[in-house]
C-alpha cells in the first residue's frame, strides 16, 4: 500500500495557522507579507518544518524552504503564507500545509526518493507591495533598482516592511536559484473558481495559467459648471470612460477565446463633485487569457476603442500599462504525474487553465512547472468563507503526495 497523509494533522496545522493574523470580529483574515501576523506565522512555519525532520532556511527575498534529503536537483512543492484583506483559511496556505504533510508522511513511512523534496512560501504572492515578488526573485527577475520604489496602495514602501521584519530589501535579488537545482515544482491550490464543483470533479490538472494585462486608461475632458453648461457642450470624462468600460467588455466578450476576462476593478474621477463636469476619470482596466496571441490581441483592440471614444467626445486618452505578466503553459511530465496520481486513486480529473496568477507561472521560467486544484466551495475564494471539504482536500493532498513521489523518483 502506497503511503497516505494524515487528515486529522493537515486539518488541524490548517486550523492553527489560521489563527495568525485573524480579524478581530473573527471574520477573515488579514496576514499581508512582513507584517507581525505574517512573521509570526513563519516562526510557527518553521517549527513544524522542524518537528517533519526538514532542514530549513530563509533566503534573501523572504522566501522560507524545508528540505527532505540531499543532493539535487530537487523536486519543489508550495505555495505562500500571506493573504489579502479580509482572506480565507486555504488561498496559498493549503498548498504549503499539504506540502508539508506530504514530506512529513513520506518521512515517517521510512520512503527513499531519488531526489530531494523542498517545500518552500513565498513571500508576498498576493502582491501588497510586489505581486509574486518572492518567486519572481527567485527566479531572477526582480530589478534590484526598482525595489526601493515599490510600495502598497496605502503608501507603505517594501524596503521599509521588509526592514521592520529583519530583512534588508536591497540584497532580494540574491535570492535568485540556480535553475540546475531544480528537477520540477508542482503547486496544490484551492481553484478558486466554480467549474470542478459544478462538474463534481475532484482534481484539476492545470495546462497553463493565463497572461495578465493591466492599464490605467485615463480620459481627460473639460470641467464646466454642471448647471449652466448644455449636455451637447460637454466634454465628460466619466462618461468616456463609462463607455469605453461597458465597449470593453464587450469586445473581449466578442474576440476573445471564449474563456478570455475582463475587469474594471476601480474608476477615480476628478474633480468628483456633483456640481462640476468630470474633468479626468480613471480607470483600472485588466485582462486575461490563456493564449498570447489572443491577448495581444485584445489590448490592442482595447487601446484602439479608447481612442475611438475619446475622438468622438472631444476627450484626450492615455493608456499607462501597470502590469503585465505573459501565459504559461505547464510542463507535460508535471501534468502526467498528477493524472498518474489521480488515476491510482480512482480520482476523475480533468485538464483546466487557471484564471488566476500564481507563483508556478515563475517558477515555469527555471523548471518543469506545475499545478493542481480542488474544488472550492462555492467557487469561493479570497473572502472570509472561503473553504473546501475536507474530503475534497485529503484527495488533493494524497494526489500530491503521489504526484511528488513519481517526480522524486
Amino acid at each position: 500500500m502506497p503511503p497516505s497523509i494524515s487528515l486529522p494533522r493537515l486539518r488541524s496545522h490548517i486550523e492553527a495557522l489560521s489563527a495568525f493574523g485573524r480579524n478581530p470580529d473573527g471574520q477573515g483574515i488579514t496576514r499581508s507579507c512582513w507584517s507581525p501576523a505574517h512573521e509570526e506565522a513563519r516562526a510557527w512555519l518553521i517549527a513544524r518544518m522542524k518537528d517533519a525532520s526538514l532542514t530549513t532556511w530563509i533566503d534573501e527575498a523572504g522566501n522560507t524552504f524545508g528540505r527532505l534529503g540531499e543532493g539535487r536537483p530537487t523536486v519543489m512543492t508550495g505555495s505562500h503564507i500571506d493573504t489579502v484583506p479580509q482572506g480565507g483559511p486555504l488561498d496559498g496556505a493549503l498548498g504549503v500545509l499539504a506540502g508539508l504533510e506530504c514530506l512529513q508522511t513520506i518521512h515517517a513511512a521510512g520512503v527513499r526518493t531519488h531526489r530531494p523534496l523542498t517545500l518552500v512560501a513565498w513571500s508576498d504572492e498576493e502582491g501588497r507591495y510586489a505581486s509574486l515578488f518572492g518567486s519572481k526573485a527567485f527566479v531572477g527577475r526582480v530589478d534590484p533598482r526598482q525595489i526601493p520604489t515599490l510600495a502598497s496602495a496605502d503608501g507603505e514602501r517594501l524596503v521599509d516592511a521588509m526592514a521592520r521584519a529583519g530583512f534588508d530589501p536591497l540584497e532580494a535579488h540574491g535570492a535568485r536559484c540556480d535553475p540546475r537545482t531544480l528537477f520540477a515544482y508542482l503547486e496544490l491550490h484551492i481553484e478558486q473558481g466554480p467549474h470542478l464543483e459544478a462538474a463534481r470533479i475532484p482534481i484539476g490538472v492545470v495546462e497553463g495559467i493565463v497572461g495578465i494585462r493591466r492599464n490605467r486608461v485615463i480620459f481627460t475632458g473639460q470641467p464646466d459648471h454642471a448647471g449652466t453648461t448644455p449636455m451637447e457642450r460637454r466634454r465628460d470624462a466619466f462618461l468616456g470612460a463609462a463607455e469605453y468600460a461597458l465597449k470593453a467588455r464587450d469586445l473581449v466578450v466578442t474576440r476573445g477565446s471564449g474563456t478570455s476576462v475582463t475587469n474594471v476593478g476601480r474608476v477615480d474621477v476628478a474633480p468628483g463633485v456633483a456640481n462640476i463636469v468630470p474633468a479626468r476619470a480613471q480607470l483600472l482596466h485588466e485582462m486575461r487569457e490563456l493564449d498570447p496571441k489572443v491577448l495581444a490581441r485584445l489590448e490592442r483592440g482595447c487601446a484602439a476603442l479608447a481612442r475611438q471614444v475619446a475622438k468622438r467626445r472631444g476627450l484626450r486618452v492615455k493608456i499607462e500599462p501597470v502590469s503585465r505578466s505573459e501565459p504559461i503553459r505547464c510542463a507535460p511530465r508535471v501534468m502526467e504525474a498528477v493524472e498518474q496520481a489521480a488515476a491510482e486513486l480512482r480520482l476523475t480529473c480533468r485538464r483546466m487553465p487557471s484564471g488566476a496568477g500564481h507563483d508556478a507561472q515563475m517558477l515555469a521560467a527555471v523548471t518543469d512547472s506545475g499545478m493542481l486544484f480542488i474544488p472550492s466551495r462555492g467557487g469561493r475564494s479570497h473572502r472570509p468563507d472561503e473553504m473546501s471539504d475536507w474530503k475534497a482536500i485529503e484527495r488533493g493532498g494524497n494526489v500530491l503526495l503521489g504526484a511528488l513521489l513519481r517526480l522524486a523518483g
